[in-house]
């Protein structure tokens, strides 16, 4: 999603990379990812006190910008709806992308058009575990029965591989 976020960003009035939003809500902090979309898609830092008013400051603020937004590791609805509730939010031309492993919410959310990655190749898996782990695009020598486990765990996702690294 990242490596789309960045070719396309270009093409939209504003854009925002919400990272690990599981993370983020089950830390208590959905606030500071409203802010977060506010400050990259408008540009200033709005302070507000919960989320409904977070909601109604996204609606009026961006509903006539082309906005590029992509909500990363989504698990529950309630996380879409407190950044993205609708496309109606947002103006004409707008694209929001949802990365998550539940199916399911996305027919909830009523994505119209999904798709589904595929595992990264052995080879891509390790050089993307490498940079994470040692900074370098293979495994130091002394690591690589450890690093072939770590493959074999994340099963070729790539959010896996990174947080394992």
């Amino acid at each position: 999603a990242k490596i789309v976020y960045n070719e396309i960003q270009y093409q939209f009035t504003g854009a925002s990379f919400l990272q690990d939003v599981r993370e983020t809500f089950n830390k208590g902090c959905q606030l500071q990812l409203q802010q977060q979309l506010l400050h990259d898609t408008v540009g200033n830092d709005v302070e507000f006190s919960n989320i409904n008013k977070g909601i109604n400051i996204i609606k009026s603020r961006l509903r006539s910008k082309k906005v590029l937004i992509v909500i990363d590791d989504v698990d529950r609805l309630q996380q879409l709806e407190s950044v993205a509730g609708s496309p109606k939010w947002f103006g004409p031309g707008s694209t929001i992308i949802i990365t998550t492993r539940d199916q399911h919410l996305l027919v909830e959310y009523g994505v119209t058009i999904s798709h589904k990655a595929t595992e990264l190749h052995y080879e891509e898996a390790l050089q993307l575990f490498s940079q994470h782990a040692f900074k370098q695009n293979v495994p130091k020598e002394d690591y690589v029965d450890l690093s072939n486990c770590m493959i074999q765990y994340a099963q070729g996702f790539p959010l896996a591989l990174k947080v394992l690294g």
